[in-house]
């Protein structure tokens, strides 16, 4: 077993270790017939991949099309007529 590998029987033996080496050593890869599988990780490095750097609007206004000029108001105008 390399370090930071386990197979799958043994994940789900020595559940408990591998919960402790998530959280303490990083990342624990559970291999399936050879291959990996999933990753175990804390749940702080979970966090801080599916949290954004940034909200939605600072990410905009920080943008650098931001003075591009763009007019985003929308058309007031009565739409058209269609036949069904």
């Amino acid at each position: 077993m390399i370090e930071n590998h386990w197979q799958l029987q043994e994940a789900k033996n020595k559940f408990s270790s591998l919960v402790e080496k998530a959280r303490h050593c990083g990342p624990q890869i559970v291999t399936r017939h050879g291959r990996n599988a999933v990753v175990v990780l804390a749940i702080e490095e979970y966090t801080k991949l599916i949290k954004p750097e940034v909200g939605l609007v600072k990410f905009f206004q920080n943008s650098p099309l931001v003075d591009m000029g763009l007019d985003l108001s929308r058309d007031k105008a009565v739409p058209r007529d269609i036949e069904l």
